[in-house]
């Protein structure tokens, strides 16, 4: 099956799940039978330390799946030789007829670099799309809502905690 194929059922499933979320039981059900004996047992004894370690484990998560479904040293040349197509084209704005070719060399490569990227996504859509969801019902309970260090809503602060550790666990594990 295609990459795309993958990638369209995948978007497809996280979207019935999040539709269906309130109005199927069993979703809603799996997912707090998993998640409130865990990251809510870790958000209720301390919500700023609990979902740094939350956001740590989804991106360590994320991180091995890339790291062992994609074809990294390709994606690496992929990127390399994109940056090359770039410097390439900078150099061309005066030759319209190259530069369309390397256009469109450089959109085969994009291509390419998104095919391979898309296979680790097909693994972590589902599982991030039920922590997402879980999160929003978990956060919606308290009145005055909740701020992560006094500041940030829990999204926010996963988007920033999210960030910072993806790069440090690409470091780590030496990916593109």
């Amino acid at each position: 099956m295609s990459t795309l194929r993958i990638v369209f059922i995948v978007l497809l499933v996280t979207t019935l799940i999040a539709i269906f979320w309130d109005s199927v039981p069993i979703i809603k059900e799996t997912a707090n039978l998993i998640l409130n004996p865990t990251a809510g047992k870790l958000l209720e004894y301390n919500v700023n330390l609990g979902l740094v370690v939350i956001s740590a484990i989804i991106s360590l998560f994320m991180i091995i799946i890339q790291k062992y479904t994609v074809d990294n040293e390709a994606l690496k040349q992929l990127k390399a030789d994109q940056k090359k197509l770039q410097q390439n084209m900078k150099e061309l704005k005066d030759n319209p007829e190259k530069l369309m070719q390397l256009q469109q060399e450089s959109l085969t490569k994009a291509g390419e670099m998104f095919s391979l990227s898309m296979r680790s996504f097909s693994y972590t859509a589902i599982p991030i799309i039920l922590f997402f969801r879980w999160f929003s019902d978990y956060f919606a309970q308290f009145d005055p809502p909740v701020r992560i260090f006094g500041i940030f809503t829990w999204f926010i602060a996963y988007l920033i905690f999210s960030i910072i550790f993806s790069i440090i666990f690409r470091k780590m594990f030496k990916l593109p």
